[in-house]
């Protein structure tokens, strides 16, 4: 799988939207893949939880929703190494009260840079086209999306 994930790498840095998101269900190793990719390529893997809720916890709640947005810019500067971005832990993105749109915020990043980053949620496919999801409809976490924008790169278990 490592060697097909460089390739696919290599192979987006042309588009428009550099963004691959692995997706898979939990526990098939994505972050393992990730982990993977980075020794090869010698980049660190942000653990964007970790380094955004740190810079968030600092700032008081109503400022955080108008910051989100900057200080993840800021910490993907920080961690890139050249144009690739490798991105883990996402899930403080979709954290209702910061009112983000954490796969739009992806494919910004992904303009100005290649960005690999493990999708938390899961993948459908219904009768229309394939989707990515997070959350339960039910749970006010939850997010519907098409795969416009997005290169995925499905891990099989």
């Amino acid at each position: 799988m490592l060697p097909r994930l460089k390739q696919l790498v290599d192979e987006v840095a042309p588009l428009h939207s550099k963004l691959i998101l692995l997706i898979g269900p939990p526990g098939c190793g994505k972050t393992a893949l990730l982990s993977g990719l980075a020794g090869q390529v010698h980049v660190s893997v942000m653990n964007l939880g970790l380094e955004l809720g740190t810079r968030l916890s600092k700032l008081p709640n109503k400022q955080r929703r108008l910051q989100a947005g900057n200080l993840l810019r800021e910490i993907a500067d920080e961690h890139a190494s050249g144009d690739l971005l490798l991105v883990d832990n996402i899930e403080l993105l979709f954290e209702a009260s910061l009112a983000i749109n954490p796969l739009d915020l992806l494919k910004r990043l992904a303009h100005a840079r290649r960005v690999v980053a493990a999708w938390p949620g899961e993948h459908r496919q219904g009768s229309g086209a394939p989707r990515l999801t997070y959350a339960e409809t039910s749970h006010p976490e939850h997010r519907d999306y098409s795969l416009d924008g997005v290169v995925p790169f499905y891990i099989q278990t």
